[in-house]
């Protein structure tokens, strides 16, 4: 029997929506820290992971795109793209680019280096992204911030895009940062918890 659709069924339209409104205006990118405080607040509160179960977007985009419209192979993912030292060192590796993303908001908000329009893709490539600033009230630091995390945000759709066509479609949800950080979250609140109420495992 097919499932009855629930709203946040539909939260891929905002993940896509997202990364389109970031191309045209790139203060848009703000909206992105939902997608950082929000799966935060329900591990810390709920003690689960509902929100990469049930509400992440891009997830469901990656479903979306590797099983309905078929451009998934579909394969199992590497034993070692599972392991805790791939997933703990991508996190480690994801927050120094991260921070360092932060120092640079932090040089431009100081007046100590000027406000670069690029985006970063893959922390290497730089693409002149100058079209989507139009100005803003603030300081060009918050500008800054936005072509910052919106880089950061693009980056990691194309490694869950890449992943997505090369195994299974939601592949990117093993080595998440973001599901690796609530999957410490939940198991340090769950630490005496029985196990009825230990959190939820991803699922591919």
């Amino acid at each position: 029997m097919k499932r009855k659709k629930n709203w946040y069924d539909y939260l891929w339209i905002a993940s896509l929506t997202y990364l389109i409104l970031g191309f045209f205006n790139i203060l848009f990118a703000w909206l992105g820290l939902l997608c950082f405080f929000i799966p935060l607040f329900i591990a810390i509160v709920k003690g689960n992971k509902a929100y990469c179960n049930k509400y992440c977007g891009r997830g469901q985009l990656f479903s979306l795109l590797g099983g309905r419209f078929g451009l998934s192979r579909k394969k199992d993912i590497p034993k070692w793209m599972k392991s805790s030292y791939f997933r703990y060192g991508f996190l480690i590796f994801f927050f120094a680019m991260f921070f360092l993303m932060l120092w640079n908001t932090w040089l431009v908000f100081a007046g100590a280096r000027n406000l670069r329009t690029v985006v970063t893709l893959l922390w290497t490539f730089k693409l002149p992204w100058h079209w989507a600033y139009h100005g803003t009230l603030f300081s060009d630091g918050a500008a800054q911030f936005a072509f910052g995390f919106y880089s950061v945000m693009l980056t990691s759709t194309i490694l869950g895009f890449l992943t997505m066509v090369l195994f299974k479609p939601r592949s990117w949800c093993v080595y998440c940062p973001m599901g690796t950080m609530t999957q410490l979250i939940c198991k340090a609140k769950n630490v005496t918890a029985s196990p009825k109420q230990q959190p939820e495992n991803d699922t591919l």
